[in-house]
């Protein structure tokens, strides 16, 4: 960021569910407060392959511990996740718990950190920090189970349902040919 430019700050809604009111800390490090919360999953929580549906319920277990640089916020979140096996293509359900813990700067505060979480006015948005926690802790590639068998690469067919699935033994499209004329050869000594 180059000196003298203006940074405008994005309005939170205090009434979503993935914003927390620290007014009650009143700034005064050791006051701690706890908050149990079910909040709804903003969208593209994942990657291409998996990740938390939007509108799906996050459960929140926090605790918020007022210090003398900003707020701690440490806990959980319980999130469901959808997607796709990336062997056999079937469709994956599971929920994860996602650690959380992050500081959150009083405005005005100096940390050095330019991408150090800060309060805005008396609100914390946990949207950015919770986006982090479930992209990180996603699997690169998910499985439906470890021992997936996947796709037979010739037809397609899920090898999971059916584990002894064969093809006839297929022919190098190069020799087609030799192939096409070795049975016209056999054809014409059976006549």
């Amino acid at each position: 960021m180059s000196k003298g430019t203006v940074v405008t700050p994005h309005l939170l809604d205090p009434r979503s569910g993935l914003v927390l009111d620290t007014r009650d800390l009143s700034r005064r490090p050791g006051v701690m407060k706890e908050i149990t919360r079910v909040a709804e999953a903003p969208s593209d929580l994942g990657i291409e392959v998996i990740g938390v549906p939007p509108g799906s319920p996050i459960e929140f277990d926090l605790r918020l511990e007022s210090v003398v640089e900003g707020v701690l916020v440490t806990g959980s979140a319980k999130v469901q996740l959808r997607g796709s096996c990336t062997r056999c293509l079937e469709e994956i359900a599971s929920s994860e718990e996602i650690d959380i813990q992050e500081l959150f700067c009083y405005p005005g505060k100096e940390l050095g950190d330019e991408e150090a979480s800060r309060i805005e006015g008396d609100l914390i948005d946990l949207e950015p920090v919770l986006r982090d926690a479930v992209v990180l802790d996603l699997p690169f590639t998910p499985l439906c189970r470890p021992d997936c068998a996947g796709l037979c690469p010739d037809c397609g067919a899920n090898l999971n349902a059916d584990p002894d699935h064969i093809h006839d033994e297929s022919i190098d499209p190069r020799w087609t040919s030799l192939a096409e004329w070795t049975q016209e050869q056999t054809t014409k000594n059976k006549e």
